[in-house]
């Protein structure tokens, strides 16, 4: 292992705590929603007790305290992810919401019939609807890279799929198959192209050390739920220019310079796209996971996860060999902490009731990734996917709760 302190860190969580029947909770589930450590709940909760107001509306002591607040989450998120500008961040409820900003504002003011967007087979569908919202409004053509047998792109075509496209967007890390795609070589293709890359990095942003110049994409979103913070918040990054030439979104208080009975002019970024009353309680339970991570140091976070998935994915297939299948990279270090797992011919779904009667948390479906599904030819996966909390422990109880499910449905 890496010496990353998991005992320490394990008792950041309060919600790790809770027993079932006696028995410990072994949570694997972070690829879905991580837990919260007692620094996220308690800045929310200080701010709640004590700086509650409206932000950007008031010149009352408690109203600059709560703008404050927002303005320092927002100042930490980009300091995360490398942003040359804070105006840049901009908040919104989820990453899917923020990719819905996207395709809605730079997607109808950009694209039409004749253009073409390139995504990729393993998206999930927060970065596939939206754009098949936007066909169907534009008449845009649609194209899909293809995901190769090892779980990662086949890009022996880009140039192709890229000729005459107007965006790619790519999963900079699948929440199904872990794999961690070349965004910038994705990037720097795509601007050959003509075209400007967008990167989904729900699955990215939480886990490696993050910056957006060097990465080389033009627009990044991303979620808090999956990165320590608390559910309600997730970002829209964009570079200065295309966030400038973008028209707002969403209409009403707080977006605007002027309003007259003939008009009105938006403010600037990037209260723009943030109309209504901000988030703030979520903007800092945000801030505070960044501040979390940033002291664990993300280079260690990503270390431990690739030692830790290496351990997990030597552990199973040791352990089952040919009863188990492991979708995506076989090298730990080509992907995340994401195990999508088949065992035997026992569903997904009854395999993590049986793993929950351990106590053991993974999630079953599709993963909102159906095209992906497809491609993989099953129904659904029993997926395990580990975060800063886990260790080697609850990799050995995922593998003994496998075995006792396999001992449940042989019959």
């Amino acid at each position: 292992m890496t010496g990353f302190d998991t005992d320490r860190i394990k008792k950041d969580f309060p919600i790790l705590d809770r027993r079932f029947d006696g028995e410990r909770l072994v949570y694997l589930d972070s690829a879905a929603s991580s837990q919260r450590p007692n620094a996220v709940i308690d800045a929310m909760s200080d701010y709640y007790r004590t700086s509650h107001a409206n932000a950007n509306r008031g010149a009352y002591k408690l109203a600059v305290e709560a703008t404050d607040a927002l303005e320092k989450g927002r100042a930490n998120v980009a300091r995360f992810i490398g942003a040359p500008h804070v105006h840049e961040v901009i908040f919104t409820k989820n990453a899917t919401e923020a990719m819905n900003l996207f395709a809605r504002s730079w997607g109808d003011a950009n694209v039409g019939e004749g253009d073409a967007i390139v995504l990729t087979e393993m998206e999930h569908h927060a970065n596939i609807v939206p754009w098949h919202q936007l066909r169907e409004r534009t008449g845009v053509e649609l194209r899909w890279v293809p995901v190769d047998d090892n779980g990662e792109l086949d890009l022996s075509d880009l140039d192709r799929l890229l000729d005459g496209a107007k965006l790619l967007s790519v999963s900079a890390m699948s929440n199904v198959l872990g794999t961690l795609n070349p965004i910038r070589r994705l990037a720097d293709a795509a601007h050959a192209a003509g075209a400007i890359c967008a990167a989904d990095a729900s699955q990215y942003v939480p886990h490696l050390p993050t910056d957006v110049t060097e990465l080389g994409v033009d627009a990044m979103f991303f979620t808090g739920h999956k990165m320590l913070g608390p559910t309600g918040i997730g970002v829209m990054w964009g570079t200065t220019e295309l966030l400038e030439a973008m028209p707002p979104f969403l209409g009403g208080g707080d977006m605007i310079l002027q309003v007259t009975k003939d008009g009105f002019t938006t403010a600037d970024l990037p209260h723009k796209f943030e109309a209504g009353t901000p988030s703030v309680a979520e903007v800092v339970g945000l801030g505070a996971a960044v501040e979390y991570l940033e002291a664990l140091g993300m280079e260690n976070v990503r270390a431990h996860e690739v030692s830790l998935t290496a351990y997990a994915m030597r552990t199973l297939t040791e352990r089952f060999g040919d009863d188990i299948t492991i979708h995506g990279p076989a090298e730990p270090a080509a992907r995340g902490g994401v195990l999508s797992i088949i065992y035997k011919d026992v569903h997904a779904h009854d395999l993590s009731q049986v793993l929950d009667g351990r106590n053991v948390c993974v999630r079953s479906g599709h993963h909102c990734a159906k095209p992906l599904m497809q491609k993989l030819d099953v129904a659904a996966t029993a997926r395990a996917s580990m975060y800063v909390y886990n260790d080697e422990a609850d990799v050995d109880m995922l593998a003994d709760a496998i075995d006792e499910a396999g001992d449940f449905f042989a019959f």
